[in-house]
């Protein structure tokens, strides 16, 4: 038996949680890997919950506030989605996500093209990026559009 196999559930639990936030679902797949039973795994979980050191909305908050710089409203949805955070708590932050989503975008095309496309294959590469990056095409295309104005 190796030294990290001696370790609770609950010192390993903490030990994530202490270098980052994560989902309650997060957890509990990285936790299971550990070869534990479910039923420990949730009654931990529920503790870890109840005593405030597992909060998905607090990792929203976090998520939210690290990747705003870098994506769209979208791409952030997506991420919280793909973590296991609820359905409510994504609907709820997605308001104001949307919101500074147009200024987001501009600041984010402005850094990496800074100038509008010259032909429709360099409109399609930066169209692409942005779209990758989580903003929709609506807002792409006034971007678009207002660095054409601004351009003449």
């Amino acid at each position: 038996m190796t030294a990290s196999s001696n370790i609770s559930l609950e010192t390993r639990a903490l030990r994530y949680l202490a270098r980052r936030e994560h989902t309650r679902h997060e957890l509990e797949k990285k936790l299971s890997g550990h070869e534990r039973s479910h039923q420990a795994i949730t009654e931990l979980l529920d503790q870890l919950e109840q005593d405030g050191y597992l909060s998905n909305e607090r990792f929203v908050e976090h998520v939210t506030q690290m990747r705003r710089s870098k994506f769209g409203s979208r791409r952030i949805a997506h991420e919280l989605k793909e973590k296991g955070v609820e359905e409510h708590l994504i609907a709820g932050i997605l308001p104001d996500l949307k919101e500074t989503d147009l200024e987001t975008a501009r600041q984010i095309w402005q850094k990496k093209f800074g100038a509008p496309p010259h032909d429709l294959k360099e409109r399609g590469r930066q169209i692409r990026l942005m779209m990758n990056r989580g903003f929709s095409l609506d807002t792409i295309n006034t971007i678009l559009l207002q660095a054409k104005k601004e351009k003449t």
